[in-house]
């Protein structure tokens, strides 16, 4: 192997350990001065050196994975029988939906109007056998009273029938203004539907003129529904009123009643309230309408006459003079 530094050949010998230059070789001396310069200047070129490529690691955001325990109990059965041996008694579970009953579906034990009430005075003898007979139905009722009072503390049958008149004429002033909001909170599920049955298209004129005889409590019934925990109670109070009303139907054609003509309505008015709710309300449940009530006032209905039956190619021509009008049956 042979080493180039400027000018000068060295040249290894083959023996170990030993180093000769040799002199006399002057002709190649000459030729490897022309390699050396030659390849001198080569060597001075700048040198090209490959880029290495560096890996750098980069910490992304490590995943949290939930380790894995292994059960303390193999089975329900096992979990319980330690929990029995600890003390604790685990409750079976039900699956099981909360039914809400927020009010009953009619009047339980409806009371029962005397014939001829409120035409009859009371100092007559019909009269009088009229009171004996509500005295004696005044037992179940005082029996209901002490129940409610257990729940409602605040309730007075003295003070109940001012207040029930007041839910009574504000319940029928929502219908003037179509309030179902109102009225919801006014009477109960049960009564709703009687209430606005059949008044969509329909504008309804009520007012209150006067009451002809103070209202009175003449009934209290308290029941349970589904369980005995889950008490109602229901309250009938009588009232003898003056009112005005008046139906139009959506043409604007009076349908029952009239504005200005009051009349006098004796009802007997159902009031309930959930008693186990903390924050229910008395609220308008029904109406007892007895059998010797007298007939209601019938309904004039706008209906159309139908005409004469025409076929495609025939046109409908009026008859001479005043047009039909649609008549009230």
């Amino acid at each position: 192997m042979s080493l180039l530094f400027g000018p000068t050949l060295f040249t290894h010998s083959p023996h170990p350990g030993s180093l000769c230059v040799n002199k006399m070789a002057a002709p190649m001396q000459r030729g490897l001065s022309c390699l050396s310069r030659a390849l001198g200047s080569w060597s001075r070129q700048p040198a090209l050196v490959a880029q290495s490529i560096a890996v750098v690691p980069v910490r992304t955001k490590k995943r949290f994975t939930s380790p894995t325990y292994e059960p303390k109990y193999k089975s329900e059965k096992e979990f319980i029988e330690h929990a029995r041996k600890a003390g604790l008694v685990i409750p079976p579970e039900h699956l099981e939906r909360a039914i809400h009953l927020a009010c009953t579906a009619g009047i339980f034990d409806a009371y029962v109007p005397p014939e001829g009430d409120a035409r009859m005075s009371s100092l007559s003898r019909e009269g009088l056998k009229q009171r004996t007979e509500r005295l004696k139905k005044n037992v179940a009722s005082q029996l209901s009273i002490r129940k409610i009072k257990e729940y409602d503390a605040n309730f007075k049958t003295k003070e109940f029938p001012d207040k029930a008149k007041d839910i009574f004429i504000e319940a029928h002033l929502c219908l003037n203004s179509s309030d179902h909001d109102r009225l919801h909170t006014l009477v109960t599920e049960h009564c709703f539907p009687d209430m606005v049955w059949d008044i969509k298209y329909k504008t309804v004129r009520w007012s209150f003129v006067e009451s002809l005889e103070p209202p009175q409590v003449v009934q209290v019934r308290c029941s349970s529904l589904v369980n005995q925990g889950n008490m109602y109670g229901q309250v009938t109070v009588r009232m003898h009123t003056r009112q005005i009303l008046a139906i139009y139907d959506r043409f604007g054609r009076l349908m029952y009643g009239q504005e200005d003509v009051p009349k006098d309505v004796l009802e007997y008015v159902v009031f309930e309230k959930h008693l186990m709710n903390p924050y229910g309300s008395w609220r308008m449940h029904g109406k007892i309408v007895p059998q010797w009530a007298p007939p209601k006032q019938p309904i004039l209905k706008t209906v159309m006459i139908p005409g004469p039956q025409l076929k495609p190619w025939e046109d409908y021509e009026e008859p001479q003079g005043e047009a039909n009008k649609p008549q009230l049956a």
